[in-house]
């Protein structure tokens, strides 16, 4: 596999029967999104520059907010992992948040861009990113709108 087969984007979105500020809450957080389909809290130690999002299950993931415009836009970077066995695997992806309101809640779109080029990962670790994240979005989209719908 060449990178030239490897797509650089996800693109996934979602309607929540919740307010806006609601959904603003959750994706304006860095690292929301890591869990296994259950949204969850996790410890987030701040450092120069970024956040470190530590979760009980997945570990330590460094995250760079690169912009916030509440309530509509999020923007976050994952930063060279600190994990040291799985740090040459990583892959320093942009996460974007869009939301937008509708007649029933509000639509989240996120895009996650980054994979054609993959930092230090080779081919086959991008390919396989790309596919896991793919699916990954699905299960983190349904995890927000079941935790905001409840609440």
């Amino acid at each position: 596999m060449s990178t030239q087969d490897i797509p650089d984007t996800i693109e996934r979105h979602i309607e929540i029967a919740a307010p806006i500020h609601r959904v603003w809450a959750l994706v304006s957080e860095p690292g929301w999104w890591i869990n296994e389909g259950e949204i969850r809290q996790h410890r987030l130690e701040q450092r120069e520059g970024h956040v470190v999002v530590h979760d009980e299950t997945h570990g330590a993931f460094p995250i760079e907010t690169i912009e916030l415009r509440e309530p509509v836009y999020a923007s976050f970077r994952w930063l060279s992992s600190e994990d040291e066995e799985h740090g040459d695997e990583h892959i320093p992806t942009v996460v974007e948040f869009t939301l937008e309101t509708s007649d029933h809640g509000v639509i989240v779109r996120v895009v996650e861009t980054g994979f054609a080029e993959g930092g230090v990962a080779d081919d086959a670790a991008r390919a396989a990113a790309h596919r896991d994240n793919t699916e990954g979005w699905e299960i983190e989209l349904a995890a927000a709108r079941g935790h905001l719908e409840q609440a």
